[in-house]
């Protein structure tokens, strides 16, 4: 197992990676999909990392540091795009890379890390609560754009 950021050959893995996280997803064409990988790579306040075995990626998820005004002037940190393959599920391996991912954080210097999950498992929450999140602390809401 190993934990590391992304880089630019990591582009079709993560694309397939990411086939494990919703079944019905809206679906971007290939040159979409390049630019958005681009500029996330380009992006120094953001980094996707990845847990792989054996070369393959298992597990991944974006941190986007954030500047900010308050606490200190210490950002925060939002980890979204949480995802493991299915058939590397509920061996840890979520676990260690969360792990690792706050500990980026902390060394970056967030005073905190929020997560949003749109999971109802049981198992996730029990996964994020051992990672090292709690519920109940703030209420997270969403806004959506207009349908197009």
């Amino acid at each position: 197992m190993h934990i590391r950021p992304a880089n630019d050959g990591d582009f079709a893995g993560i694309v397939d990676l990411y086939s494990h996280m919703h079944e019905h997803d809206e679906q971007a064409g290939n040159p979409a999909l390049q630019r958005a990988w681009a500029d996330l790579m380009n992006d120094h306040r953001s980094c996707l990392f990845i847990l792989e075995i054996e070369s393959l990626p298992v597990s991944s998820c974006v941190l986007s540091v954030v500047p900010n005004l308050t606490r200190g002037a210490r950002p925060y940190g939002i980890i979204e795009n949480v995802v493991t393959r299915k058939e590397y599920r509920n061996k840890g391996h979520a676990g260690d890379l969360l792990s690792y991912v706050l500990t980026y954080a902390w060394q970056k210097d967030c005073y905190k890390v929020m997560l949003l999950t749109g999971r109802k498992d049981d198992s996730v929450f029990a996964l994020y609560k051992k990672a090292g999140f709690l519920r109940g602390i703030k209420e997270g809401l969403i806004a959506y754009p207009p349908v197009r």
